[in-house]
């Protein structure tokens, strides 16, 4: 039986123009993998309500889940919740519960609940929502779309409150060899052994160290003893390896 399916959808003008280096789909994509559920696709958009609308109605539509990173703090271009709304027919409103969530978080800290602050409370009807435990500021999920907070710590603390209610499937193992050759001379015996164990997963990345070139070979799978016999097999055709 095939494992659950997932997809990110990366939100965000800064990331597009490089001033912030994105690593939560990094981070999503190993918690998945533990999990037994299978990143299948990763996707970037502007902080644009058309393109987040098409992207969550193309994402939400092929696979099982859907997460999606940044766009719900409180500034003008936050605009991802009113954008989900939208890809959902639900009306966007300052939510109760989340409202008296950031009231008392920052009534503890002496500091004022603007409007803008009041933003961040605003979820789409009919959603429920993430607990954040670092800045309170909520996240939500409506039908399979998880929508988180951009901020590296935070997204990831709302991953560990969503996946406990994900049903995952078998974790994918890997094992890997670290081979001091040119990705063109290991092509040939990698594409027997892939042929050999068609049911793993055998990959090639190269590297240079020290002006020299190599691979890391990776094979993947989800049982283990078929995963040791293939990763035995990978040794013997690259005894050089380590």
């Amino acid at each position: 039986m095939s494992n659950p399916t997932a997809a990110i959808l990366i939100i965000g003008d800064e990331i597009l123009s490089g001033r912030t280096r994105e690593g939560n789909a990094y981070y999503l994509a190993g918690e998945l993998t533990k999990a037994g559920i299978d990143l299948k696709e990763v996707r970037i958009v502007a902080d644009d309500q058309d393109q987040i609308v098409s992207a969550i109605h193309a994402l939400s539509g092929a696979y099982d889940t859907l997460f999606t990173s940044g766009g719900i703090g409180p500034t003008h271009d936050d605009i991802t919740a009113d954008a989900v709304g939208a890809a959902f027919g639900a009306k966007v409103d300052v939510r109760e519960d989340a409202k008296a969530l950031l009231a008392a978080h920052y009534a503890a800290r002496g500091a004022e609940f603007t409007p803008a602050r009041m933003r961040m409370a605003r979820i789409p009807e009919g959603a429920t929502l993430i607990d954040n435990p670092v800045s309170v500021a909520p996240g939500f999920t409506i039908g399979n779309v998880h929508v988180m907070a951009g901020v590296p710590n935070v997204f990831q603390a709302m991953v560990a409150s969503v996946l406990p209610t994900l049903t995952g499937g078998a974790p994918v193992l890997s094992r890997s060899l670290r081979v001091p050759r040119p990705e063109s001379e290991i092509a040939e015996p990698l594409r027997d052994l892939a042929q050999t164990y068609e049911d793993l997963s055998f990959g090639s990345y190269p590297f240079v160290s020290d002006g020299n070139y190599g691979v890391n070979l990776v094979v993947r799978g989800q049982d283990e003893a078929r995963l040791e016999a293939a990763f035995a097999a990978l040794k013997t055709a690259f005894p050089e390896g380590e």
